[in-house]
């Protein structure tokens, strides 16, 4: 059995936290059995290697949050990255042709596909492992788990199941219904459906073979390459929906998803993440401020306030599953971001004539580097302010602490490692200041240095 996490997500509905680079699987604002912050992919990779799991999986996800991963997880999770952001669809098609042509998975395989961000006990992933047994008994094209309704939701899809199989403890699927009103959830609960969790199991072979049907490729890197071709559909309506036979497994355990301010904020175990103050007369309100300054709330009830340097959020619980609506006109680049080395935070943005100027605030953590490279269209200075670590800049290697300044011209090779964990405050100036102006050369600090072994490379003290 292979099992392929879809790590995706525009980070909208829990703006301004998340954003295109850090999704809400990435946020911080769980706890683990030690009392640590942890995010929900570091939950969920934790109980997959406490199920002896991890070994068989990987993480399908999209450039943009590759790095997330790594800083998260480590740099040794197998990842299947998709060229462009697309829908389920593609993503899953992509990772069918990595398993079949990269790393010569039968076709007899079971592969299991789930969200990388599901809030479940650990008996859950108990439950996956029964899926396997359960697709090749009843011969099924597609094995579904659904979650017992503990309540009329709205938010989610039910599976409604016809009759049970006499095979084993599974249902044969008669329709599936997408975000029901309550009174419509109350019916579809007496007629005994489930929660879609978005978990669902397939031989590779049979996707293999609608891929062949599709006339679509069915080697990994000819399918990078048309990509951008493929339907930006969702696997449930370009495969689930179609399927002849369809298997509900039930599960009958703890299971939420935590797309929202609300569900989140439920399973929080503080009120209160960063500076302010919540008074004692405020009922079930939650405080989440990455930035340095305080904020404070006074008698308010069943509110979130969320406050980060892409924005601030001030929402009743009731209403924030609608912040993906109210701001989908904003078409800003993150603010924040965390990278492998450490995270960096815009400050300010100005444009003066035909000037640009960006200043960001960037921390390289105690041992972690950055990339050796350099821009062809913008300058840089930097001003330490607090640690110490090693420049290299073109051809030399320094040290530097708080106070130095660095600057740094355009087409100047330079990369820098922490000694000390490293603050600096970094001013980007030219004609156009764009992400995409970056010529990586290195990555890791040892690579960097054989450079220098092959070069005119000097140090100075």
């Amino acid at each position: 059995m292979k099992i392929v996490l879809l790590s995706g997500g525009s980070g909208k509905r829990l703006w301004p936290l998340s954003n295109d680079t850090r999704s809400k699987q990435f946020l911080k604002v769980l706890l683990d059995s030690n009392g640590n912050n942890q995010s929900m992919v570091q939950r969920v990779w934790t109980q997959l290697i406490s199920s002896g799991l991890s070994d068989s999986s990987v993480i399908a996800t999209s450039k943009l949050q590759t790095e997330m991963i790594y800083q998260q997880l480590g740099d040794k999770i197998p990842l299947i990255v998709e060229p462009e952001r697309r829908d389920t669809f593609p993503a899953i098609a992509l990772a069918a042709t990595f398993l079949y042509s990269e790393q010569q998975t039968s076709l007899d395989e079971t592969i299991v596909v789930l969200p990388v961000d599901p809030y479940v006990e650990d008996q859950f992933f108990q439950k996956i492992k029964q899926v396997d047994e359960v697709l090749h008994l009843s011969k099924a094209d597609l094995v579904l788990i659904g979650v017992k309704p503990t309540y009329p939701s709205t938010k989610y899809g039910y599976i409604v199941p016809r009759h049970q199989s006499p095979e084993g403890d599974f249902f044969i699927v008669d329709r599936f219904t997408e975000k029901p009103i309550e009174e419509h959830a109350e019916q579809l609960i007496s007629e005994g459906a489930y929660w879609n969790c978005g978990v669902f199991a397939f031989r590779l072979g049979y996707l293999i073979n609608m891929l062949q049907e599709k006339g679509l490729p069915l080697r990994f890197k000819d399918m990078l390459n048309q990509y951008p071709l493929l339907p930006n559909i969702s696997f449930d309506y370009e495969v689930v929906e179609k399927a002849n036979e369809l298997i509900v497994l039930p599960y009958d355990g703890y299971w939420k998803d935590l797309g929202t301010w609300n569900t989140l904020t439920e399973e929080m175990s503080e009120t209160q993440m960063g500076k302010g103050v919540i008074t004692d007369d405020c009922i079930n309100t939650h405080l989440v401020n990455e930035l340095d300054i305080p904020v404070t709330i006074l008698g308010t009830s069943d509110i979130v306030v969320a406050a980060s340097p892409d924005g601030i959020l001030v929402t009743h619980k009731d209403a924030s599953p609608r912040i993906k609506e109210a701001i989908a006109s904003f078409n800003q680049s993150p603010m924040y971001e965390e990278r492998v080395w450490g995270w960096s935070k815009v400050l300010d943005y100005t444009k003066h004539q035909q000037e640009e100027m960006v200043t960001k605030r960037i921390c390289i953590h105690e041992g972690k580097n950055s990339t050796f490279h350099y821009h062809h269209l913008r300058d840089e200075v930097w001003t330490i302010t607090q640690g110490e670590g090693e420049l290299i800049l073109n051809e030399s290697i320094t040290r530097v602490k708080a106070g130095d300044i660095v600057h740094i011209a355009a087409g100047k090779k330079h990369a820098i490692r922490a000694i000390q964990e490293l603050h600096f405050i970094e001013v980007q100036t030219g004609k156009e200041v764009v992400d995409t102006d970056f010529v990586r050369l290195c990555t890791s600090w040892d690579d960097i240095l054989n450079h220098f072994k092959s070069s005119k490379a000097k140090v100075i003290s």
